[in-house]
Formats: structure tokens, sequence, C-alpha cells
């Protein structure tokens, strides 16, 4: 029988659902168990495709091609399973299945309803995530805060749910917020008590209650919380800041947090194996290297916007021995004057993906800037478009070269709208999604990188290199090191006289582990320390 446990949150938004839930995932996995995870979100959009990065952040892509929520990014390198389409849920499509049923005549002239039809889709969902693989545990993270309007419906479906699979195969872990107010030294547990008062209105006793705060509950705090609460007084758990998310975990074990939910559960008594785990973050707590990575971007200092890409800098920092000093770049304010007081003290540049021609030719100096002076330049998606139009321009002679997406009455459009794909630039849930093969050609920086000559990654885009000036860049010295595996698209660019200048069509950051660095991240930061150590003897 799969067993679910369904992650609920209160008092205020942003307390961690996500990292709690892919912490304990992490280590029922670790003790054997197969687990998989979802993200149901009340938002009515049909996916996060189309959300402006600074309401949401980051889109995170699964292998088969679906737009979610950033918390999935969490539980794939938490977890490290590749999650799908059943991992994300929203409220809009769920209306849209219920509607598009009402259209086909599935339901029979029934009047539709909440209850049972919307919440018999949502249940659909929870039970067809763990049935694909064979789950042996779902975590399923309900998104917002106990007492939106918006979550009703999912509140009462994995009510419904715990009523079907049986109370002994369910377990509702709630977290909340216990406030310390500075002005009289103390910790309230009543937005606690409030919040669960509210969930058991709606028909669901949390069995575990995680409390965040920024300091140590003393033991009355927790029995307050506990009898008021009704649950075991061990059910309350902390949940105190720490300096690297991937401790969580490890801090979560200090109140027994596996073995509390292996009992209420009955899950194997096995111990959990974190051989792996704890080698990870003893390679962190003992970083003795600094190496300054400039982020050139459009959402600044939003570091949801870019948590993959920050996330898979960090793991190939822990690997490599090194704390990244992320230097946030303005890539509006990035021009000729400027670029060398910007640019010039970073050991390393990377520019992620992103939409629209704010702040491209403030990307495509910092491109040229890096080609010209030598810093490692690693180019994702946008990235990778914004190396090649720079090597048009500067290198190749093209003058006014663009991207269709930025200027559609360039002469040189090195960069144009996929085969299909025109008149749905600016609509959601049509671009190249998922993943898809690459080969990659011998004696490069990508093989090297990979040792390998065929991978799989992850793709969200829907413009791509122009295969009409193939010849012409090459000629100049611009080396296709990947393509698709029937040599239509070029899926990665490189120059071969640099130290590192790599820019690929594909998202890597969204196949990060921090115990399995990406190794494109990997040889990027490597370089990256070789560039510091070369100018430091420079300066020597």
């Amino acid at each position: 029988m799969i067993k679910y446990i369904f992650v609920t949150g209160g008092v205020v938004s942003g307390l961690g659902k996500g990292i709690t839930a892919a912490s304990l995932g992490m280590m029922l996995k670790a003790k054997g168990l197969k687990v998989i995870s979802q993200k149901l979100d009340p938002y009515i959009n049909i996916d996060p495709g189309t959300m402006s990065p600074y309401q949401h952040g980051e889109v995170f892509v699964t292998e088969d091609g679906a737009e979610t929520d950033l918390d999935l990014g969490h539980y794939e390198r938490f977890i490290d399973e590749n999650l799908n389409k059943y991992s994300n849920l929203t409220t809009g499509k769920v209306y849209w299945n219920v509607l598009e049923n009402e259209r086909k005549g599935i339901y029979k002239g029934d009047t539709v309803q909440v209850i049972p039809h919307v919440t018999n889709e949502i249940k659909k969902f929870i039970y067809a995530v763990g049935k694909k693989i064979e789950a042996d545990v779902v975590i399923t993270e309900i998104g917002g805060t106990i007492g939106d309007i918006e979550s009703l419906p999912f509140i009462e479906a994995i009510r419904q749910v715990a009523y079907e699979v049986g109370r002994s195969n369910c377990l509702f872990l709630h977290v909340t917020l216990a406030p310390y107010i500075k002005s009289s030294g103390e910790v309230k547990t009543k937005p606690t008590q409030h919040s669960v008062k509210e969930l058991q209105s709606l028909g669901i006793s949390p069995d575990i209650i995680i409390i965040r705060s920024d300091r140590l509950l003393d033991k009355s705090h927790k029995a307050k919380i506990a009898l008021y609460c009704n649950v075991n007084p061990d059910c309350v758990i902390e949940n105190v800041d720490v300096d690297l998310i991937y401790e969580v975990p490890i801090m979560l074990e200090k109140s027994n947090f596996t073995k509390i939910v292996t009992r209420e559960l009955k899950l194997t008594e096995k111990e959990p194996d974190l051989t792996v785990w704890n080698s990870m973050l003893e390679k962190a707590r003992n970083r003795s290297k600094t190496v300054k990575i400039g982020l050139v971007g459009k959402y600044i200092k939003m570091y949801d916007t870019y948590l993959s890409v920050v996330e898979a800098i960090t793991h190939a920092g822990i690997d490599n021995g090194a704390i990244i000093d992320i230097k946030w770049l303005d890539a509006e304010r990035i021009n000729s004057k400027t670029a060398k007081e910007l640019i010039g003290d970073c050991d390393g540049i990377i520019l992620p993906g992103g939409f629209g021609d704010r702040g491209v030719e403030g990307m495509i100096e910092a491109a040229h800037y890096c080609r010209e002076h030598d810093i490692p330049y690693f180019g994702i998606c946008l990235g990778m478009q914004i190396a090649v139009i720079e090597f048009s321009r500067y290198k190749a002679g093209l003058e006014g070269a663009n991207s269709k997406e930025f200027n559609p009455d360039s002469a040189h459009k090195v960069i144009d709208i996929m085969q299909g794909q025109e008149g749905y630039e600016n609509t959601g849930g049509s671009m190249r999604l998922g993943a898809y093969p690459c080969k990659i050609k011998e004696g490069t920086t990508l093989r090297k990188a990979y040792n390998k000559d065929r991978i799989m990654e992850r793709h969200r885009h829907r413009y791509e290199f122009n295969n009409n000036y193939r010849d012409i860049l090459s000629s100049h010295g611009l080396v296709l090191c990947g393509t698709s595996d029937d040599d239509t698209l070029v899926e990665a660019i490189e120059i071969k006289d640099r130290l590192f200048h790599l820019g690929v069509q594909f998202h890597p950051e969204f196949k990060s582990r921090p115990h399995k660095p990406h190794p494109i991240f990997l040889e990027f930061v490597s370089s990256a320390l070789k560039n510091k150590q070369r100018n430091s003897v420079k300066h020597e």
C-alpha cells in the first residue's frame, strides 16, 4: 500500500514547506524506499510558464516537458529522482480538465460541482504520481497558507484521500511559524495554535507540526503546542535557520524526524544511509577557496528567479572546494564604458536564460568583454544565443547581427524562430520543452566536461541557432560542439582558444544535484578558479 504524506503551511507563506518536504523525501529514500514528490498550487494559471519571474521565480522543467513550480527543483535536488507531469497541479489545470470532461459528456449531464468533480480530479492526480513509478511513499505539498480561499478544494481532496486509503496510510505534516517578539523577548505559539485550529475546522488534524523559528524553542513552548494541537509531544519539531539548505535534513534529524514519520506510518525500520550526503556536507563545511562568479541578468538579486542556476553553481563550488561569491550584474547597466568596472573583478561570468529584449545589449557587451579578456563565460539558453550574436558582430563581421526575438528587421538573424513556432511567440506551453538528445563533438570543452559523446538535457525555448550561418561562423572559429541527433539543430557552441567560452541551448542547471554536480558547472567553476589563479600570478 502506498503511503501518503501531505505537507501544509500556516500563518505566513515562505516558511520552507518545499525544503521540509524535500528533506523528508531524501531521508526516506536513504532508508531504501521509493519516493516521489508533487506540488499542488492553488493559483488559477494552467502552469507557471507565462507568469512573471518577479512574482513566481523560475519555471522548473521536468524531463517530460512540464513547466512547473520551482519547488520541484528542490525535490529533484534532494531526492535525486526525475519528476514528471503528475508532479505539479494547479487550480487552472484542474478546472481546465473538469470543463473539458463536462463538454465531452463524461459526467453524463450531472451538475458539475466542487465536490465531487473538482476534488475527484485532484485525487486522480495525487494517486497517479505514485502509481506511475510504483512508489512506496508519495509526498504532496499544498501551496499557499491555510485559510486561503484558493486552497480549499485541495484541502478537501487530501481529507478525502486520508478517508479512502485509511488514516494509518496517511500522514499530515503542518509547517507553521512561532515568531519571536523582540520587544517582549518572547516566542509566541498562538499563531500556530490558530493555524492548526483552522486546519482542524476543515477536517484535518495534523500528525506532526514543524515549527519555523529563528531560535530554539524551550520544552514549555513545545508542550503547549502539543497540548493545544492534539499531537504527541515529540511530534512538535523545530526547523531553525541553517547556513546551507542541504543541512536541513540533518538538522531535522536532531528531533528524530524520520524515526517519528517511520513510527506513524509503520515504514521500514532500516536506518537511512547518509554516507554520500554527509560526505557532500563535509566538503561544503571545509571549502577553503573563494571564487567570484558574475551572474548577468534582468531580474537582479531575485534569487528565486535564477534558483536552479545558483544552486548548480553552489554544487560545483562544493565539489571544487570553493565558496561561490555571486556578483549580481544588472544587464541594463553594462556597456562598453562600464564593462571593465562591473566585470573585470569576476573570475567567471554566467548568463542564464530569459525572454524579451530588455538588457540584451548589455548582455552582448558582457559576452564581448569575456571573449576579449579570456574570462570564463557560460551561457545558458539565452546566454548561448547572446554568445552567437556577439561572435557574429565582432568576429565574423556581420553588422547588426541579432535574434529575430529582439530585432525582426535585422539583416542577419543568426538566431531565428523554430519552424512551426511563428505566431506563438507570446503563448504558454508552445515552446520546445523537456529532454532532448545532443551529440557532442570530440576534442571540445563540452566533451571534456561530460566525457560522453551523447547526452540528454532539458529545454525551454522557441528560438534556435539559424542554420544558414553555420558555415560562415564556423569559418571564423565558432565551434558547433553539440548538435541534435539528426544534425538539424545546434545545441551548443564554444570558442576553442579560450579558457572557457561555452554556450548551451539547453538548461543543465535542472539536472544538477548537491552530491552529483552537473559536469558543465564543474568545468566552469574549475576554469574560474584557474582564471583567478592566473590573475593572482600576474599581479605578483
